[in-house]
């Protein structure tokens, strides 16, 4: 049993965040049991010095990660268009990469915007919501498509170094492609350039390698901050919403991905989520795909066999523009919302509604709550006031852990269907899986 738990860390991922639940529920219960019954209560645990030493698992792991993952970004997508040996095979690969995200993220939506509309309206509110303290809300100019344009344009064309400083995914995936195209078309395929890239995309590899190796003293952390924060006040509505939002998620995560996966692929659900455990647990106790991309790539070269030239395009490329669980998410609350501020939707609000939740999910930042800068997109669009976005922030963070995990299922789905597509004839598919 010891060497099973030593060796499997998605076993060490649950054990974590099962140790971290019980032991904050006994802390709270036994040494601060005014805590349920006081708004303050919560900070006499944050401010013990235990509880600081306990969040350096936290703070060390999630500050080491973003030291490495915009390099790693870059470097994987530069070895992945050089690895892919000329410029009509990276179109090739591209356009399927891109058909393929906005294929399961049109589904995504078709199926939040499908069943919100079948189902029974929610009754509407008598007031209005305060705004949310701290939250920044965009102009009405902003939900423009020429906005939306400029916006999109104004994160992907900087420098970047200065990307990798802020830790902009978009605009390193463009300075990326837009490097590796260049010295695929000037340089021959042996140059020693190519061979510099590799070894430093093995180096950066190794040490990711090595922080992962501490990821379940990040989700310890993790996990014992959110059960000692937590809260249960939840309105009746806003519980119904949030079951609603996270059975469509499971089911697009659960049925209509896989589904993709084994009628392309042949693999079968059960031994795709057995070979994607890893990430996906990463992903549902961080919130964040940035943080799981590295178990990601790994997952996707060793356990499904994908081409390590597939997987550094597909992977970091998904990261930044493929989010089926977000997109599924912005549908579905616009119609909540909507019908609880008495909004009467039309054809055309339907529509905007689709095609502002399929954009705003590109290029939502890798990180928590990151979507919710789309969803006032999405609200403008439909023309609901954007203090509503208040009472998605009561319950959003617990349904982004689900989403997050369901955009790494797809972008993994993604690699294993794209590879698929271009592999070699003679070359074994996932043998060692099936």
């Amino acid at each position: 049993m010891w060497n099973k738990l030593r060796r499997s860390l998605p076993l060490q991922l649950i054990v974590a965040a099962f140790s971290a639940w019980l032991l904050a529920t006994i802390v709270t219960s036994l040494f601060f049991p005014s805590f349920n019954d006081s708004i303050g209560a919560d900070s006499n645990i944050t401010h013990q010095g235990w509880y600081q030493i306990v969040m350096l698992g936290k703070t060390v792991y999630i500050g080491l990660l973003k030291m490495v993952v915009g390099i790693m970004v870059m470097l994987s997508l530069i070895e992945g268009i050089s690895n892919i040996g000329s410029v009509v095979r990276l179109k090739a690969m591209g356009a399927r990469t891109l058909l393929f995200y906005s294929f399961t993220t049109l589904l995504a939506i078709s199926l939040g915007l499908g069943a919100s509309l079948l189902l029974p309206a929610w009754q509407p509110l008598m007031a209005a919501p305060p705004s949310a303290d701290g939250l920044t809300l965009i102009s009405e100019q902003s939900a423009s498509g020429s906005a939306i344009a400029v916006k999109l344009l104004n994160m992907a064309l900087i420098n970047p170094v200065a990307a990798l400083a802020s830790g902009n995914l978009l605009a390193i995936v463009v300075f990326a492609f837009m490097l590796g195209i260049a010295l695929l078309v000037s340089l021959p395929s042996n140059h020693p350039l190519f061979e510099l890239i590799k070894g430093l995309n093995r180096g950066i590899n190794t040490l990711v390698g090595g922080i992962v190796r501490m990821s379940p003293l990040a989700i310890f952390a993790i996990v014992f901050e959110f059960t000692v924060a937590g809260s249960d006040a939840l309105f009746g509505q806003l519980a119904m919403f949030a079951l609603l939002v996270l059975v469509l998620t499971l089911v697009h995560g659960g049925v209509v991905l896989p589904s993709i996966a084994y009628a392309v692929t042949g693999i079968k659900p059960f031994e795709l989520f057995r070979a994607i455990s890893s990430p996906l647990m990463m992903a549902l106790v961080t919130s964040s795909s940035a943080a799981a991309l590295p178990l990601a790539m790994r997952s996707a070269e060793t356990e499904l066999g994908v081409s390590s030239s597939t997987s550094s395009m597909v992977l970091p490329l998904g990261s930044v523009m493929n989010m089926d669980g977000t997109a599924l998410f912005e549908g579905v609350a616009a119609i909540f919302l909507a019908q609880l501020f008495g909004i009467d939707l039309t054809t055309s609000g339907l529509v905007m509604i689709f095609i502002m939740a399929m954009v705003s999910s590109v290029g939502a930042p890798g990180m928590p709550s990151g979507s919710m800068s789309g969803m006032q997109l999405v609200l403008l669009a439909a023309g609901i006031p954007l203090e509503a976005i208040a009472i998605l922030l009561i319950i959003e963070r617990p349904l982004d852990t689900f989403r997050t995990a369901v955009n790494v299922e797809g972008d993994l789905v993604a690699a294993l269907v794209v590879d698929q597509w271009g592999a070699e004839k003679d070359k074994p598919r996932l043998a060692h899986v099936i």
